[in-house]
């Protein structure tokens, strides 16, 4: 079994092995992510990050991942900076980005733009989201930091909660979880939630998928609060997102009938979603969770280009 020279589209282009061999590939990258530990094992490697779309932790989690194996990064952080805004189509953009580093790390507004690179590229790419598609390598960091809290990713039950219809890290997440045999439960406002398409693979997996209308109904049993924000950027019809914003919102009182053991998780930024009083709390996971980030894209990239980790 060898992710070297692999593309990374889909958590589904990932089976339960390789993800397995992921996460204690990341496991061993903590000290090295923490800067207690340093390798060069990306000596002289460059990877890109092409990033048409707003992104804040996924590309410095990247970024910082490849310095800390002593390799380098090549950034596009600005659309408006790309010669895309010049016409230039996607293939003649990831072709050309092909020939100045080791694998591309690709963030594109419009879904099944990761899968076309992929298709061009003769380096491996990376999806690191594409439009309502796929987030695989967040995935990886939320099933790291799930096995982080409970040891274990088998048999959980898990809340996901906010816009499921837009958000492209539960429809990654959802799949992922179905594959360690999780019950999922789905919370969400009118129209928002879970695509068809999801949650019928999530059954297909071996998952158990239900929707809940009550949030306080939803966490009663549950291990894991995976809560995201309204995709305010992917609404075609501004009138449709005033309507449900702020629409849910996640505080000491909405948590009150939940097991203690229960965590929350979110992938980042929050937009009002999960009150600030839950930050100093132990439910509070989605800091440890971004920083979580950078072992796993470590080990992801050692991996991809090495085939192995330090």
């Amino acid at each position: 079994m060898s992710l070297k020279g692999r593309d990374i589209v889909s958590i589904r282009d990932l089976s339960r092995e390789e993800i397995d061999e992921i996460l204690a590939a990341a496991r061993r990258m903590i000290p090295y992510a923490e800067g207690t530990r340093s390798s060069g094992s990306l000596s002289g490697r460059i990877v890109v990050l092409a990033f048409f779309e707003p992104s804040t932790r996924t590309r410095l989690s990247f970024d910082a991942a490849a310095q800390r194996l002593g390799g380098r990064s090549l950034t596009i952080a600005d659309a408006s900076e790309s010669s895309l805004r010049k016409g230039e189509s996607l293939n003649d953009t990831i072709r050309m980005l092909a020939h100045y580093g080791d694998a591309i790390v690709l963030r594109h507004p419009n879904e099944g733009a990761a899968r076309l690179a992929a298709m061009v590229s003769d380096r491996p790419v990376l999806n690191a989201g594409d439009g309502a598609g796929q987030h695989p390598t967040q995935t990886l960091v939320d099933l790291a930091t799930i096995r982080e809290s409970f040891g274990t990713l088998a048999g959980l039950r898990i809340v996901l909660l906010g816009d499921l219809r837009h958000g492209r890290t539960v429809h990654s997440l959802a799949r992922a979880l179905a594959i360690y045999g999780s019950a999922i439960r789905t919370v969400s406002p009118p129209g928002l939630s879970l695509p068809p398409e999801v949650a019928e693979q999530v059954v297909e997996l071996g998952g158990e998928i239900q929707e809940e209308a009550s949030l306080a109904k939803a966490v009663r049993d549950a291990d894991v609060l995976y809560v995201t924000r309204l995709q305010k950027e992917r609404f075609l019809d501004p009138a449709e997102y005033a309507q449900v914003a702020g629409s849910y919102r996640v505080d000491a009182a909405a948590l009150q009938g939940a097991r203690d053991r229960l965590v929350v998780m979110h992938p980042l930024p929050r937009t009002g979603e999960i009150a600030p009083e839950l930050d100093a709390t132990p439910r509070a996971a989605y800091f440890r969770q971004a920083f979580l980030a950078v072992p796993v894209r470590m080990a992801l990239l050692g991996l991809v280009l090495n085939g192995k980790v330090p």
